[in-house]
């Protein structure tokens, strides 16, 4: 792998900062999070896994969506100016550095800490008499029966081999046969067994890992053959097959694509994880047959263990249940502390409007409206745009409710959700089956909004009732991502929304929206045209400055906005957990701008655009970041907060957000990143302030 000057110069040099080696900086970060000496063991472990399954997608959409282009000998030019092949090259050498990172963080200062923590994952070799019978049986009787060798040779086609299993590569010679050529067989290892065989110590509990248990006894599967190796691996395969939000393919290019692949059946694999010191004649085949290098292979020690997400099982075990940390209980939301328990929620949005912040407030006022709404006999109509859902979901149940009690329901899907197409075509169907309008996403675009309408009858009007979110209607991940949204019956908010419901679900185009931004439509505009009024009003010594908090930061078109703006003395700040393409303090380019990234406890998943205005602050919050295809291929929505205690609530957000000192890292000019130290100032922790958040506090904020 060669990295030259001159690929470090022209990366030195652009003005953008690839969205790839960005989001390696960010994995960085959550494996940093396992590093923290004031953390929990086992969340420790959660974050090992997190950085595994991180790296797992990375690969299959982001690397394999670069393979696109190499395998096509197309033309592609990263944001750090590099062309393909010296950006692959640079790209791959970085994931590389990431993998010893990971690898010796596990060996040196995770390994040796199980027993101390009630476990241990061992070899069958390291076991006791009795638990390698009890292991013995457990191959005979379960594991055997399920093992299929599937051997590649003249006469035999090469095998498809599953994407993200372990794998064995097993080496034999048959001295029957005169030519004594060597042959390789596959064993994969089936996925509907646990990873972790589990053996009960008196003092502690023993995992054994299902390859080690099938490496002890896989001579059974190669009777009277001689192996010369066994060898453990894995492949990622290129699993950026949607391309319906491929950031980086031009239009023609993408149409040729989806030609080719609706002819492969199995996406070409970009990684290789395998054992050291494995066997250099399968090496050689593997790579011919699959056209890798080794920038693609990552050797695995002895002592290494392949694929992190194995921690799950042991993080989610019985044993450990009372070692894992407990997240704090949730609170009320502000603007609900004086209300009474008898008032209902349609009582409640009459007189004000509802910011719920999640997990510090939890979805139960949310999922209280809409169960209500199921029940109650003067509502007419519940609309929803569904991305991803919780399993057992109350959303579902309070939707098919809905519908059984005579209510029209009409439910956008999104089936190409990624990861989720299959749950999501499942609960869409139960809807359709239950008298349900439902639409299955639309073609050429994905609906990622997250909005919610419902229409009651009361007395002699109708009401209706609205939440727009930055978060997705689901109560499992309401209690782990930092989300914020509003519930209201505000008419010019309904009004909005109505019209946005009948552009998405039937064959409407409206002309113009007050309190909502929508994209395909406009929003990229809307955005740079607010950046634009700040350096307006910078340029004339008013005050000025831009707050925005996002996952990522990638649209060129909106970083050279907020350039124009910095050089015109706005300041600027970014809350930017994820990818940032934008290069902070550049000297005549950003030397007003400064980029933070929180990574801790709950994941950073809230969305907000802050806008001075000239003292009457602009702000806005919904589900799209500033990139590409929030605004090209994405159907989205950002939401304007007008009632003054709201705004006052998301503006503590992006103040607590600015102060804290624990979970914070600050972004350099040339992409790296560097922990916030507290110094002298009293440690703030964000994802335990909000807890304590009082309406005192709400109403003295400033920003600017």
């Amino acid at each position: 792998m060669v990295v030259t000057d001159r690929t470090t110069t022209q990366i030195e040099k652009s003005k953008f900062i690839s969205r790839d080696l960005s989001w390696l900086k960010f994995n960085h970060r959550v494996l940093d999070q396992a590093k923290k000496v004031s953390r929990n063991f086992f969340d420790k472990l959660k974050f090992m896994a997190i950085t595994s399954s991180n790296l797992d997608e990375f690969f299959m959409i982001r690397v394999g969506s670069l393979y696109h282009y190499l395998d096509s000998n197309k033309e592609r030019i990263d944001y750090s100016s590099l062309r393909e092949i010296p950006f692959k090259q640079k790209l791959l050498g970085e994931i590389q550095e990431f993998f010893k990172a990971q690898s010796n963080h596990f060996i040196k200062n995770i390994r040796p800490y199980f027993k101390k923590h009630g476990f241990n994952i061992l070899k069958v070799s390291q076991l006791d008499e009795r638990e390698k019978e009890i292991v013995k049986d457990y191959f005979k009787k379960t594991i055997f029966p399920m093992l299929t060798p599937m051997v590649f040779d003249s006469y035999h086609t090469f095998p498809s081999l599953v994407n993200k299993l372990l794998i064995f590569g097993v080496v034999t010679i048959d001295h029957r046969d005169e030519s004594e050529k060597k042959r390789l067989s596959f064993i994969q290892i089936p996925t509907n067994l646990p990873r972790l065989f589990e053996i009960y110590r008196e003092d502690y509990l023993v995992f054994v890992p299902i390859e080690e248990i099938i490496r002890t006894f896989i001579q059974k599967l190669f009777r009277n053959i001689t192996i010369e190796s066994v060898n453990l691996f894995r492949i990622t395969r290129n699993g950026d097959f949607t391309l319906d939000e491929s950031d980086d393919i031009e239009a023609n290019f993408l149409e040729e694509l989806r030609r080719k692949l609706k002819t492969r059946k199995t996406g070409r694999v970009v990684r290789l994880e395998v054992e050291e010191q494995a066997n250099k004649w399968m090496i050689r085949i593997l790579k011919n047959r699959w056209d890798i290098d080794d920038d693609n292979i990552f050797e695995v020690s002895d002592e290494n263990l392949f694929d992190y997400t194995t921690f799950w099982q042991i993080i989610g075990h019985n044993e450990f249940k009372n070692k894992v940390p407990k997240f704090h209980p949730p609170v009320k939301p502000v603007s609900m502390l004086d209300i009474g328990a008898e008032e209902t929620i349609f009582e409640i949005l009459k007189q004000r409007d509802i910011l719920l912040h999640h997990p510090y407030n939890n979805i139960d006022p949310l999922l209280e409206l809409l169960e209500k709404s199921a029940e109650d006999p003067n509502v007419l109509s519940v609309k929803l745009t569904i991305y991803r859902l919780a399993k057992d979901s109350r959303v579902t149940a309070a939707l098919l409710k809905a519908a059984e009690n005579g209510k029209h329901v009409s439910v956008l899907f999104e089936v190409k959700a990624r990861f989720d197409e299959e749950n999501n075509l499942k609960e869409a169907k139960r809807l359709q089956n239950a008298g349900c309008f439902v639409i299955y996403g639309i073609q050429e675009v994905k609906t990622h909004t997250k909005l919610l309408l419902i229409v009651r009858k009361e007395a002699d009007r109708v009401t209706r009732y609205v939440h727009m979110s930055s978060g997705n209607y689901n109560e499992s991940t309401s209690k782990l991502y930092t989300d914020w949204g509003i519930l209201t019956s505000n008419e010019i908010y309904a009004h909005d929304v109505s019209e946005f419901f009948n552009a998405i679900t039937g064959h409407s185009i409206p002309r113009i929206y007050k309190y909502l931004l929508t994209a395909p439509k406009d929003m990229r505009q809307q955005i740079v045209d607010l950046a634009k009024n700040e350096a307006t009003n910078a340029k004339k010594g008013l005050p000025s400055g831009i707050i925005i908090k996002l996952n990522s930061l990638q649209d060129k078109e909106t970083i050279g906005e907020l350039y124009k703006a910095s050089q015109a003395g706005v300041p600027i700040k970014l809350i930017i957990r994820g990818i940032c393409s934008l290069r902070p303090g550049r000297k005549g380019l950003s030397e007003n701008i400064e980029v933070y990234s929180i990574v801790g406890e709950y994941l950073e998943h809230s969305r907000i655009y802050y806008f001075h205005n000239g003292g009457e602050p602009k702000i806005y919050g919904g589900s799209a970041d500033v990139m590409v295809r929030s605004f090209d291929r994405r159907i989205e929505s950002l939401f304007m907060v007008v009632d003054p205690l709201l705004k006052k609530q998301v503006m503590t957000i992006l103040k607590y957000n600015l102060k804290d000192n624990v979970n914070t890292y600050i972004m350099k000019e040339d992409g790296t990143y560097e922990p916030k130290s507290a110094g002298d100032e009293k440690v703030f922790n964000v994802h335990k302030e909000f807890f304590k958040l009082t309406r005192e506090e709400i109403e003295k904020v400033e920003l600017i």
